[in-house]
């Protein structure tokens, strides 16, 4: 990606996310002349086509380029997925906390967007890993509030995005339900820490170089991201930590059932990891996360 200045790079986020909301964001690949595996083709949302519902931008893992297409670790990923299958695929720019919903409802095949595997939405839908990373935090260059570690966020202000594992450990929701990281500051004794829930990533991001905040959290690969991107601008906190590390998952529907724990993948579930599981077998998920410099991430199909 050229080097720009952050404020140019937000005003052009924005404008590519009001040009593309309302339509899908297309990326086609030549498809295999013989698939890994073969989902039914009244299983799909569209005939022919594999639909990935993505929240943009959201780098290194899914972002727009400088011509407007669609880039990145789970971009890559997903069009090689789609091209062992046989199918064209397609991403559907989505909102992170309503994503669960989307695919649910039929808008979308499945979820590639750098989602953390949790307890909550594996009640919701089922998830076939293929990544693992934490969570970090990023302040403005310098650490002008000195986070040097978790508890030093304690009575200040963070930014993080909705529906993410982010907020949640922050808040102590979720999966972190009474044990987030504003709950330890209480229990040592200290102010709570105030959380403020952006509905996109990039205005968590702002919130942080307008000052609002004095850090903001993301998985690590982004935060990591951002700081090489704006190393003017930017660095890792809490001497870059890499907090709370988890497995990502593919999300797909379960098949209708009221509790997906440990129902059986659906046939789009059992495809999509039949074509991962070929791909990590002859290297080529390995060339993918070396392409991003991302190979500590990579994960095995148990």
């Amino acid at each position: 990606m050229k080097a720009i200045r952050f404020a140019s790079l937000i005003m052009l986020v924005a404008m590519v996310l009001v040009a593309c909301a309302p339509a899908v964001t297309s990326t086609t690949t030549t498809t295999s002349a013989t698939p890994v595996a073969t989902i039914p083709p009244d299983q799909l949302a569209q005939k022919g086509h594999l639909l990935f519902c993505t929240d943009f931008p959201y780098p290194p893992q899914e972002f727009f380029d400088d011509n407007g297409n669609p880039s990145g670790l789970d971009i890559d990923i997903g069009n090689e997925i789609a091209n062992r299958l046989g199918l064209k695929v397609q991403y559907v720019n989505s909102v992170f906390d309503s994503i669960i919903a989307a695919v649910t409802s039929g808008k979308c095949d499945a979820i590639i967007s750098a989602m953390n595997i949790t307890t909550d939405r594996q009640k919701q839908i089922s998830q076939i890993q293929y990544f693992q990373a934490g969570q970090s935090f990023v302040t403005l260059k310098g650490n002008p509030n000195k986070i040097n570690s978790p508890m030093d966020l304690c009575g200040k202000f963070a930014a993080a995005e909705s529906g993410t594992t982010e907020a949640d450990y922050l808040q102590g929701t979720g999966d972190y339900a009474g044990k987030g990281l504003t709950q330890q500051c209480t229990a040592a004794g200290k102010q709570p820490i105030t959380v403020v829930v952006a509905q996109k990533d990039t205005d968590a991001l702002q919130q942080l170089q307008s000052g609002k905040v004095v850090i903001y959290s993301a998985d690590s690969p982004v935060a990591a991201y951002y700081t090489v991107q704006h190393p003017d601008t930017f660095e890792l906190a809490a001497g870059g930590q890499v907090l709370e590390p988890a497995l990502e998952g593919i999300g797909v529907p379960c098949g209708g059932a009221s509790d997906c724990t440990n129902a059986p993948l659906s046939a789009v579930g059992s495809g999509i990891q039949t074509a991962l599981k070929s791909m990590m077998a002859d290297g080529t998920y390995t060339k993918i996360l070396q392409k991003w410099n991302l190979t500590n991430g990579a994960v095995t199909l148990p």
